[in-house]
């Protein structure tokens, strides 16, 4: 297919095809639902892609969402692609309308021979893309004609276009009726309610609606052994598996649902049930300089300590990593990136903190920092950043970001860690009664990495200061320019060895291609 084919497909005709020449388009499509935020479109949407996914059609989700006030426009697209592509497409073969605010822009953006879905209230100019198929959906007769009462009528609206979309492009009820089940947690009650009215607009569409359009789906084994997740989820259990101890944070789009997840989970992980009692402690701080004083105190007394945030947070925890790095002190940090400057767009998506988060602190910085481009890496990097701060004695940086962190993602299911945790270079009792002593900022093995003791480890000899402010080897204070230097140059030794344990390069070759692709995160 040449550029000029696709131009030509995507481009909106004059006139429809007419039903009986339009050769069927079998689960490669995109779907973009536009409703209002808070309206609970997200079960909806949330029910639809896994109904799919569970018909075994490779199914990517993306959330388009405002941030800041209820009611504003929001969109979700699934792509459905038996080549499993992921990408967000700013078009879509098929749309639902139930916002009559953006209904006229939504529209236009419709492929050639596209589908248009729509609440039967909403005023549409047809006669603008008199290419497109059109199903209107009765949703305040069938939402008036169900059991729901009150307030909830706004939020089960939603499931008008599910049932009426799964009949018109043959999503399996049952799949539906799993999904909600999923999503609900099994409550009984709250499932029945909203299959009422898919069950509902599903009758309706079979009575009153007639199938023009050549867009439908058929079970697939595609997604076999298959699980669906997002990218904070993954690295949230990464980190749990990775023996995660301690977990500090403060609010923020799109890092929360990371400390959700911790707090999911880790009831269920990390429980002594023959102790009664957990191992593990997540705190959520005052603001974000407290969260990575916290997580930098946690990894000192030899906790596996990590906290999670955005770029505005990662402002506010500068002070903190500088003296992480400088005092060498294990901690981890999520950052799930989102569009500055500022505050600037909480809810979209940018890689814009790579150089920012690479030079945190003052002066001569650099810190270590994991990319990950699949919530099967966000899994790894989870636990090897743990590993990596403790063997590396650092604060070790992870740039997610809000298209990985937050959107659904389909995935093999997680390995778990084949080898053991790292711990570095902890001295224990016997090992300082056969030495001696030690000197904290040393090198003695030519990688750049010093000796470190815990807090308690009984013997006389452990203590020592832990400094961000200038100190020879045994960590005495001092301003010497040939301490500094000397300091200074063994930084340099340890990042070059960081450089030999992080993950590497993913390349692929594809024979006789000329044209080559760098990315990163989540342009994977």
């Amino acid at each position: 297919m040449t550029i000029a084919d696709v131009d030509r497909r995507y481009a909106p005709a004059t006139s429809p095809l007419p039903a009986s020449q339009r050769e069927p388009i079998v689960n490669d499509f995109a779907i973009q639902v536009a409703t209002v935020n808070g309206s609970g479109s997200q079960t909806a949407n949330s029910a639809i892609l896994r109904a799919l996914f569970k018909m075994g059609i490779p199914v990517a989700g993306k959330n388009i969402f405002p941030s800041n006030i209820q009611g504003l426009p929001t969109w979700y697209v699934i792509r459905a692609s038996r080549q499993g592509f992921t990408a967000r497409r700013e078009n879509a073969e098929i749309v639902a309308l139930m916002n009559p605010v953006t209904a006229a822009e939504d529209l236009s953006k419709v492929y050639q021979d596209g589908v248009c879905f729509y609440d039967e209230d909403i005023r549409l100019d047809k006669s603008s893309r008199p290419d497109v198929v059109y199903y209107p959906m009765p949703v305040k007769k069938l939402i008036g004609a169900s059991d729901v009462h009150g307030s909830l009528k706004d939020y089960i609206a939603n499931m008008v276009y599910v049932g009426v979309l799964a009949q018109m492009i043959g999503i399996e009820i049952a799949e539906v009726e799993r999904a909600l089940n999923y999503h609900f947690r099994n409550k009984a009650r709250a499932v029945k309610t909203n299959m009422d009215v898919v069950n509902a607009a599903v009758a309706w569409a079979q009575a009153n609606l007639t199938k023009t359009d050549a867009y439908r789906v058929e079970r697939m084994h595609a997604t076999d052994g298959y699980i669906m997740i997002d990218g904070n989820t993954a690295g949230a259990l990464g980190a749990i598996y990775g023996g995660l101890t301690f977990a500090s944070w403060y609010p923020i789009t799109p890092a929360t649902s990371f400390a959700d997840a911790l707090n999911e989970y880790l009831p269920q992980l990390r429980y002594d049930t023959e102790t009664k009692t957990a191992n593990y402690a997540v705190v959520q701080a005052e603001d974000e300089l407290a969260a990575l004083g916290m997580v930098i105190g946690a990894g000192w007394a030899g906790a596996r300590a990590l906290t999670s945030t955005s770029g505005p947070g990662i402002s506010l925890m500068t002070e903190f990593a500088g003296m992480g790095y400088f005092a060498e002190i294990p901690a981890v940090i999520w950052d799930v990136q989102r569009m500055g400057p500022s505050t600037g767009l909480p809810t979209r998506v940018s890689q814009g903190d790579v150089l920012k988060v690479y030079f945190l602190g003052h002066g001569d910085t650099k810190h270590v920092v994991l990319l990950p481009g699949s919530p099967a890496e966000c899994f790894e990097f989870g636990w090897r950043a743990l590993d990596l701060a403790d063997q590396l004695q650092t604060p070790i940086f992870v740039l997610s970001d809000l298209d990985l962190g937050l959107n659904q993602w389909m995935t093999q299911p997680f390995a778990y860690p084949s080898e053991p945790m790292k711990r570095g270079k902890v001295l224990t009792a016997e090992d300082l009664e056969r030495m001696g002593g030690f000197a904290r900022y040393k090198d003695v093995d030519g990688d750049g990495i010093g000796w470190r003791t815990l807090p308690g480890t009984p013997h006389p000899l452990h203590a020592y200061l832990a400094r961000g402010t200038g100190h020879n080897e045994r960590a005495v204070y001092s301003e010497r320019p040939d301490d500094w230097e000397k300091n200074m140059e063994r930084l340099g030794r340890k990042f070059e060895t960081a450089r030999t344990m992080v993950p590497q390069p993913v390349v692929d070759i594809f024979e006789g291609t000329e044209i080559g692709l760098i990315g990163f995160g989540s342009s994977d």
